[in-house]
């Protein structure tokens, strides 16, 4: 419906197109012009439930591309023209016009050349004398050069987010690379002082087993020619006696245990000197075939004891070829994996490592399975286990990187992680690297998924 104009009588005359015009024709002449020429669409409707629009400026031309008669003709108007998806924010909220006298809306409206523009549509309840609702009158506005301002800005602080992220994993990669190097550093020395020493220790028990058997030997020929001899019956007895007291027998079996035993001592020194230097290697700058077996087992033997205190070791390895990796970096993998499978298990339990191969696309890739009896996974927690710093074990007992670095390392390695776990039964962290890396570009993500490999 077409406003009262009745109240403008106070404006001066004005000439339109040369020609004066009486006060009050000029008056409406002018307020048509403003309205019609202002950014927002002027409208008045119906406070029913319809809302069938009365009255649309005639800006709603060059705004949406709409005659004002074409959106006063058809009664449903604005509902038809509104986004599907902004329709419910809108109606589920529309009778509190009644109660608080305006409302406020950004939603999404279709123009004529049948594309969706972002409005802002500001709309008021009038009432008569009495109280009664006459009318609703609204103004819309064009917000979509804002609301894509809005979305850049929104992405770029989304982007802004993921790189700081980024930034916080690369300094943690960063700290753990440096923390790997002084652990190489601190691990080749202790293989050059620790070796020197077994070195010659080693050397010495060898030449020592070498003269106790020829002491005992000779013992043996000396025995032999005393029985030969024509001695009185109290030196036999006393030689007897001497070698009663000295308890040769005895000395001559344990003693070759101890010497046997000592040798053994060595090596397994010199293996845990060995192992510590494979796990922490930098090695090569490029990337090369290695063990992963290889790089398991000295883990297991680098944790030693934190391992053995606590749970049975299963292996069942599988016939893997050489990977193609930075080996010290998987080494960290499997000793996050282990220390968790360990925390997760209050009571003795049993970790089994599996091993295997699956063909995928023409492409090779290698998958590790770590699992444990422990404590298991809360399903809220399972999306959160890859996070930095989140960590379900009390105040001061980790760090919650652990998860995370693993999951970068296989990241870089073109690879995936995934785990499965049942509260109370356990855990299964699967890991699947590629055997030749640049293969199979884009291939991580869907190995990753638990029912289309056949490793169970």
């Amino acid at each position: 419906m077409t406003p009262n104009f009745d109240d403008f009588d106070d404006i001066p005359a004005a000439t339109v197109h040369g020609a004066a015009m009486p006060q009050q024709e000029a008056g409406y002449s002018r307020l048509q012009y403003l309205v019609d020429n202002t950014p927002a669409i002027i409208y008045a409707s119906v406070p029913t439930g319809d809302f069938r629009m009365t009255y649309v400026s005639n800006n709603a031309q060059h705004v949406l591309g709409y005659a004002p008669a074409q959106m006063t003709a058809d009664p449903n108007f604005w509902f038809n023209h509104i986004h599907p998806d902004d329709t419910a924010q809108i109606f589920s909220s529309l009778a509190l016009l009644f109660t608080e006298g305006r409302r406020s809306y950004e939603y999404r409206f279709m123009n004529s050349a049948g594309n969706y523009v972002w409005m802002h549509d500001m709309l008021r309840l009038i009432r008569d004398a009495q109280g009664n609702p006459v009318e609703v009158v609204g103004s819309l506005t064009d917000i979509t050069e804002r609301k894509r301002m809005e979305e850049d800005l929104r992405r770029t602080g989304k982007e802004q987010q993921i790189l700081i992220q980024k930034l916080g994993q690369a300094q943690q990669q960063l700290l753990q690379a440096e923390k790997m190097a002084s652990v190489g550093q601190l691990a080749a020395g202790i293989a050059h002082e620790i070796n020197n020493p077994v070195g010659f220790v080693n050397s010495n028990m060898h030449s020592l087993q070498s003269y106790v058997s020829t002491l005992f030997q000779v013992i043996g020929q000396y025995d032999s020619c005393i029985g030969e001899l024509a001695l009185s019956e109290a030196s036999r007895k006393a030689i007897a006696g001497i070698s009663r007291n000295a308890d040769l027998a005895f000395i001559r079996d344990d003693v070759v245990d101890l010497v046997k035993e000592s040798l053994d001592g060595l090596n397994r020194i010199k293996v845990i000197v060995e192992s510590l230097t494979d796990f922490s290697q930098a090695g090569p700058a490029d990337w090369q075939p290695d063990d992963l077996h290889r790089g398991i087992e000295n883990t297991l033997q680098i944790l030693g004891n934190k391992i053995r205190d606590k749970a049975d070791v299963i292996r069942e390895f599988g016939d893997l070829p050489p990977v193609q990796c930075v080996i010290s970096q998987l080494n960290q993998v499997w000793m996050n994996l282990f220390i968790n499978a360990v925390n997760a298990m209050p009571d003795r339990g049993v970790i089994t490592v599996s091993t295997g191969m699956e063909d995928r696309a023409g492409a090779a890739w290698a998958w590790i399975r770590i699992a444990d009896t422990g404590t298991g996974i809360a399903p809220e927690n399972l999306s959160r286990i890859f996070d930095p710093f989140f960590t379900t074990q009390p105040v001061g007992s980790g760090t919650g990187l652990g998860l995370s670095l693993a999951y970068s390392i296989i990241s870089q390695h073109n690879g995936a992680i995934k785990v499965d776990s049942v509260p109370g039964k356990g855990t299964r962290f699967t890991i699947f690297l590629p055997v030749v890396q640049g293969k199979n570009p884009g291939m991580a993500a869907d190995t990753a998924q638990p029912q289309e490999i056949s490793a169970d």
